[in-house]
C-alpha cells in the first residue's frame, strides 16, 4: 500500500479563519472492476487528506471500478460494500467523502455521486442527469432529474457529472438556489482535454462560482485518462491544476469570494430569465 502520495497545491495548516474551507481532488487510477483494491488504495488518499485538514476530498466518476457507460458489474445499492466502506472511512477519518458509483435501479442503473458527512450520514446524492450518448451511455443507464446540494460548514455546494459541464443549463439552476461551487467527478479522457478545461472555465465565469473537476488518470478498456484534474475560481481563473499523475490536490476555498466577484461585476442584473423561455419554445 502506498503511503508516500505527491501533493500538489498548498499543505501548510488550514487557515483558522472560519470562512476559508479545505477542500481536496483525489486523481487515482482504478483498478478495473475491482472496488476492493480500489478502495484499499482510496483509503490512503482519505487517511493523507483528513491529516492535511481537507473538509471534504472528492474522488472521480465510478471511481472504484472505473467508468463503464454500459455497466454489467458492481451494481449496488446504498447499504452495499462500496458505500458502507466508504462510510466506515468517513467516520474513522472524520473528513467528508464524494464519490460516484453505479446505483442499482429499475430497469437501468444510475450514475450516482454521493456525498458521505464526516460522521457516516449521506448527505446527498445526484444521478447524472446528461448521459453520454456518445458513447453509448444513455443505453444502459436511466438519467437523473434533479439537483444534488448540500453544505460544508457555510460553503454551499452543488454536484454535476462528467459530460454535465457540456449543459450550462445545469449551472445555472445551481447559482440559482445560491450554490457557491460545483464538484464535478469525472471520466473525462485525454483526447478531449482540451473541452474539460475550457468547460470548466466558462462554466465559473459564466455563473462567478468556484467549478472543481476531479479527473480519473490511467488506461481502462473504455479510454485512455490523463487526469488534469482542476479548479476555477468565480472569476473563470485556473487556481489549482494536476498533471497526469495520481495525486491531492489541495484548495482553500474562501465563500465570500463568490459574493465579491459577484458584486464587482454584476453580470446578474443584465440577465432576462423571464425572456429566455420565449426564445427557446
Amino acid at each position: 500500500m502506498r503511503t508516500d502520495l505527491p501533493m500538489t497545491g498548498s499543505n501548510k495548516v488550514h487557515n483558522e479563519r472560519e470562512r476559508v474551507i479545505r477542500v481536496c481532488s483525489a486523481q487515482m487510477t482504478s483498478s478495473w472492476e475491482n472496488p476492493e483494491e480500489t478502495l484499499i488504495k482510496a483509503e490512503v488518499f482519505i487517511r493523507h487528506a483528513a491529516d492535511c485538514g481537507a473538509k471534504l476530498v472528492c474522488f472521480p466518476e465510478q471511481f472504484s471500478t472505473g467508468w463503464d457507460p454500459c455497466p454489467r458489474k458492481n451494481i449496488q445499492d446504498p447499504n452495499d460494500s462500496i458505500l458502507s466502506t466508504l462510510k466506515v472511512f468517513a467516520k474513522d477519518y472524520h473528513i467528508g467523502i464524494l464519490g460516484s458509483f453505479r446505483e442499482k435501479h429499475d430497469p437501468l442503473p444510475k450514475n450516482t455521486a454521493v456525498v458521505i458527512a464526516n460522521d457516516g450520514r449521506i448527505l446527498t446524492t445526484y444521478s447524472k442527469m446528461h448521459l453520454f450518448s456518445f458513447s453509448h451511455e444513455h443505453e444502459g443507464n436511466t438519467p437523473g432529474n434533479g439537483l444534488g446540494i448540500f453544505a460544508l460548514e457555510s460553503l454551499i455546494c452543488g454536484i454535476a457529472i462528467c459530460y454535465d459541464l457540456r449543459f450550462p443549463e445545469l449551472f445555472r439552476a445551481y447559482a440559482r438556489k445560491g450554490v457557491q461551487i460545483i464538484f464535478i467527478p469525472a471520466a473525462w479522457p485525454q483526447n478531449r482535454l482540451g473541452f474539460w478545461e475550457l468547460f470548466i472555465k466558462a462554466r465559473a465565469a459564466e455563473n462567478q462560482m468556484y467549478v472543481l473537476g476531479v479527473n480519473t488518470t490511467g488506461n481502462t478498456p473504455v479510454d485512455e485518462y490523463s487526469g488534469a484534474s482542476m479548479t476555477a475560481d468565480p472569476r473563470g481563473t485556473i487556481i489549482s491544476h494536476a498533471n497526469e499523475a495520481e495525486q491531492l490536490l489541495f484548495l482553500d476555498i474562501d465563500p465570500a469570494e463568490v459574493e465579491r466577484a459577484r458584486r464587482d461585476f454584476p453580470v446578474e442584473r443584465d440577465r432576462k430569465d423571464s425572456l429566455y423561455p420565449s426564445l427557446l419554445y
